[in-house]
């Protein structure tokens, strides 16, 4: 299979014509090879227009959903980023390869080892991006504060560790799912001290099991 080339269909076919038009975001998801993030076994259905199970409830999520988030998140050339419950790391990829100074943070040991030798052969500027281990609510505050907290999948609330590790005016990306409600983008901003959102568009996702509602989850 010519992967090059399927991922220039994936671009042209599913991200195009979904409202996105950032040319970073096209060369992202083109020379970052997504199938390299997905199980050997799965490589095929890589690049195909859906969420790809990875076991546990997670997934790599579908590429229309991660271009529309990387879209709203705007995510600016120097900035700092987190990437809670990062998974095998495609997300964090694509915001390096656009760029930021990104850490990927991930509890699943599997997933991250899959994802290192995924982000080794992706071309990254170097130092753009590290893998760190750790629980996706309570953030990496030893990396922040961060310009920008980058959730490609389905939450109830943000939390307020999270929060708490953005800069003043920081941002948070994310698809707010709440019972009974279909998923919508939002883009949080930090202000006071609070997270002010804003919900975006409708989009659907796969919930992040971490996130699953625990006493002292907040909804902004």
């Amino acid at each position: 299979m010519d992967f090059a080339e399927a991922r220039r269909r994936m671009v042209d076919g599913q991200v195009k014509p979904n409202r996105v038009t950032d040319p970073r975001i096209f060369l992202a998801m083109q020379e970052v090879p997504r199938e390299l993030f997905a199980p050997e076994a799965m490589r095929a259905r890589a690049l195909s227009d859906e969420d790809l199970p990875l076991g546990n409830g997670r997934a790599l999520a579908q590429p229309m959903t991660v271009a529309r988030l990387l879209q709203l998140a705007a995510p600016r050339v120097g900035e700092r980023v987190l990437v809670p419950a990062a998974g095998t790391g495609y997300a964090a990829a694509l915001l390096a390869h656009m760029g930021a100074q990104v850490i990927a943070l991930e509890q699943d040991p599997g997933l991250s080892g899959l994802g290192a030798a995924a982000i080794a052969a992706a071309g990254l500027p170097p130092g753009s991006l590290r893998q760190e281990a750790g629980a996706a609510t309570a953030g990496f505050p030893a990396g922040g504060p961060y310009d920008l907290i980058f959730l490609d999948g389905g939450v109830p609330a943000v939390p307020p560790a999270l929060v708490e590790q953005l800069t003043e005016g920081g941002r948070v990306v994310a698809i707010r799912m709440a019972p009974g409600e279909p998923g919508s983008a939002i883009l949080g901003r930090r202000a006071g001290g609070g997270l002010r959102i804003e919900e975006a568009f409708d989009l659907r996702g796969t919930a992040i099991p971490a996130f699953a509602p625990k006493p002292g989850f907040v909804l902004a």
